[in-house]
């Protein structure tokens, strides 16, 4: 499940391999790709340039030489796969973006949730996301504040782009981790001191997936960060910090692993 640590990587990887290229062809490859991306889309792409790849939360966006953007979102199961445009394509390839100098780039998705849309040039191609992580003007104060203003448990609220970008389930459970809070505990009983130690515990666990670099399987440029987790997925093992045992709970219908003895 790729989230900000993941999208990074993927980023990182890819842009030497897109940045500075031209649009010879796209193919849609799935019926979810082509209602994401329209056939005429498509093709007003062909001798296009990217200037630019950049990622914003878990969203990634290839900037075009006229402005304009595409922007893709892996979901579930995303990634990218690099290769010679004569190549067979992989399997699950859902959308190939060839490049005159004969290459290509294939998203790669099982579930095909992945989306690539296009935004005109002067469109604004986000929706509203939150600061990231390191951004500073997410102080402490204005971090607690925000918490302030939501009642419901804090393992949800981490899971609102519109409050912080780029956590998802794995690195919300982490962060709690880290920081020592309960994923139950409604985010406007947190004091300023213990809101201040989750969004450090919540850095420290994105810094740790941004600091291992991405398993790479092939030529496939993204894939899980292959950091040791804490406390995800590991239900029924011995919590690292205090040796109690690990158990899983769910909200809103997503697994949520903590320890009873740390985050009590």
């Amino acid at each position: 499940m790729p989230e900000l640590p993941e999208v990074e990587h993927a980023v990182q990887r890819l842009r030497p391999h897109v940045e500075g290229r031209t649009v010879a062809r796209i193919e849609r490859l799935h019926a979810a790709t082509q209602r994401a991306l329209a056939a005429r889309r498509a093709s007003a792409l062909v001798g296009a340039s990217i200037s630019a790849l950049t990622r914003r939360g878990k969203y990634q966006r290839f900037v075009l030489d006229s402005g304009a953007s595409l922007v893709a979102h892996f979901r579930l199961d995303g990634d990218w796969h690099v290769g010679p445009a004569d190549a067979p394509l992989p399997r699950f390839a859902r959308l190939a973006m060839h490049f005159t100098d004969r290459t290509r780039i294939a998203l790669l998705d099982p579930r095909a949730f992945a989306t690539v849309t296009f935004h005109a040039a002067g469109d604004d191609p986000m929706p509203e996301l939150g600061p990231e992580p390191w951004d500073p003007a997410l102080t402490d104060e204005a971090w607690h504040a925000a918490l302030a203003r939501r009642s419901s448990a804090i393992k949800l609220v981490l899971l609102d782009q519109r409050l912080i970008a780029g956590i998802g389930n794995i690195y919300a459970a982490e962060g709690l981790w880290h920081a020592q809070v309960h994923p139950d505990r409604p985010a406007k009983s947190l004091r300023r001191d213990r809101a201040a130690r989750l969004l450090a515990g919540v850095r420290h666990a994105l810094q740790r997936g941004l600091d291992e670099p991405g398993r790479v399987f092939g030529t496939t440029v993204g894939s899980a960060s292959s950091h040791e987790l804490m406390v995800y997925g590991r239900d029924g093992e011995r919590c690292h910090r205090c040796a109690r045992t690990i158990r899983r709970v769910v909200h809103a219908g997503r697994g949520t692993w903590y320890c009873p003895g740390c985050q009590r």
